[in-house]
């Protein structure tokens, strides 16, 4: 059941006599926990909703057509709390955040509505037999999957979870019921990877096609390990050790299923793979072809341009994480060679926050950005990432506002996203 706080003026449900402080029960005899349960069950021509207001039960029908929506709130998107991970990873990065940040940061959610929602990674460790039916009678799709390891005793060892071996028979149910399936293994150095990661490629290729890809990425560590599960970074040789087993691995499969991060091909000077490599960037938001997806959009971007754009006059300024930055400097020079009135100063900015070991833009902080740009020639415009404000876009990771940076810096600041176009275009300041 859940509380209705709000119902849309003029629509179905106000028609119907629906309030704000109903309690919904049911839709059409099918009891409503949470926002999947409320958008499959409304799916309807016809739906009668069972209510409770105060001492009353009440039926509300409802006539529409089958996807339409009919104007109820409820007071999280969710409309439930998010699932909290119940696992101890032993490389999980939110265990490795600095004391005295904002509470929000310390959440560990595991969540599979938001695997389907939001594109968020799961674990399987909290879902149950009846939570496996329903996504498959929703079609839930795709269940996104961080597996790290099929070995059921050492997923057991690295997620510290009792039930993390037995629920990968989660996969081969969904898989069998056509539920698209993506994966994920954050590799820890002397853990999971060598045999013990081509123990996993081998066992989750069974899973295709229905599993589609699967991303290889390094556990990220930072200074604040105090009484955590000892790692160490992969070295630059170890990285390049990686990319090979991962794609002799691929090259005995009818298609590339198993790719690694970005992260690897940086740290170890391999040049990253051309456009065609990645199909369609399934695994995109686990840095994974980022930096070649952006890297195609700013390319394609600039054959457009015209003489007129071309002769843009301003002195502007881009920080960057340490790990792009030759990258991001590399395409700034493309442009202001075709740009002669253009300058671009490209800052890298070292994540002292979380202790020099993170690398990725992603994970900057206002803190980090102020110290190391302060005094530093910024032009009329300082770019940053979206990435390094939380989802809302108010805050920086350490809790600093872009507005305070501004200030303090004394320069206009504005965001991009990952979109190598856009960025291309905010350069230029066209619109």
């Amino acid at each position: 059941m859940v509380e209705i706080t709000g119902v849309l003026p003029h629509s179905r449900a106000a028609r119907a006599g629906i309030r704000a402080g109903d309690i919904l029960l049911e839709i059409n005899s099918h009891a409503i926990r949470d926002v999947l349960d409320y958008r499959f069950r409304l799916a309807e021509d016809v739906v009668v909703l069972k209510l409770h207001r105060g001492a009353e039960l009440l039926d509300i029908r409802i006539k529409k057509d089958t996807y339409d929506d009919i104007g109820l709130e409820f007071g999280t998107p969710l409309m439930d709390k998010k699932h909290r991970c119940e696992n101890g990873c032993i490389f999980c990065f939110i265990d490795q955040n600095p004391k005295g940040m904002r509470e929000t940061i310390y959440f560990k959610d595991d969540d599979s509505r938001l695997s389907f929602l939001h594109g968020n990674y799961i674990t399987l460790t909290n879902l149950h037999d009846e939570d496996i039916d329903r996504i498959i009678e929703m079609h839930i799709s795709p269940v996104n999957v961080s597996v790290h390891a099929t070995n059921p005793e050492l997923r057991v060892k690295m997620m510290k979870n009792k039930r993390a071996g037995d629920v990968l028979r989660y996969l081969r149910r969904l898989a069998d019921a056509g539920i698209k399936l993506r994966g994920q293994i954050v590799l820890c150095r002397g853990i999971n990877d060598g045999e013990e990661l081509t123990r996993s490629m081998t066992d989750l290729s069974a899973y295709a096609p229905a599993l589609d890809s699967v991303s290889v990425v390094p556990a990220g560590l930072t200074a604040h390990r105090e009484g955590l599960y000892p790692l160490e970074p992969f070295t630059p040789d170890e990285c390049a050790a990686v990319i090979d087993q991962i794609e002799a691995f691929n090259a005995a499969l009818p298609e590339r299923l198993f790719f690694a991060s970005d992260e690897f091909y940086l740290k170890c000077g391999r040049p990253l793979p051309e456009d065609e490599y990645y199909g369609e960037y399934c695994q995109i938001e686990n840095g994974v072809g980022m930096l070649t997806s952006f890297g195609t959009e700013f390319s394609s971007i600039m054959k457009t341009l015209d003489d007129d754009e071309k002769r843009v006059k301003r002195e502007i300024s881009v920080a960057t994480g340490e790990a792009a930055y030759d990258f991001i400097r590399n395409l700034t020079e493309k442009l202001t060679a075709e740009c002669p009135e253009l300058t671009v100063h490209v800052y890298p900015v070292k994540n002292n926050f979380f202790g020099g070991q993170v690398t990725v833009t992603g994970l900057l902080t206002g803190q980090d950005l102020l110290e190391q740009l302060s005094g530093r020639n910024l032009g009329e415009t300082l770019y940053l990432s979206r990435t390094t404000l939380r989802a809302e876009g108010d805050l920086f990771l350490c809790g600093m506002s872009p507005e305070e940076l501004s200030e303090k810096l004394g320069v206009n600041i504005e965001f991009v996203s990952n979109d190598g176009s856009e960025f291309c275009l905010k350069l230029l300041a066209i619109d």
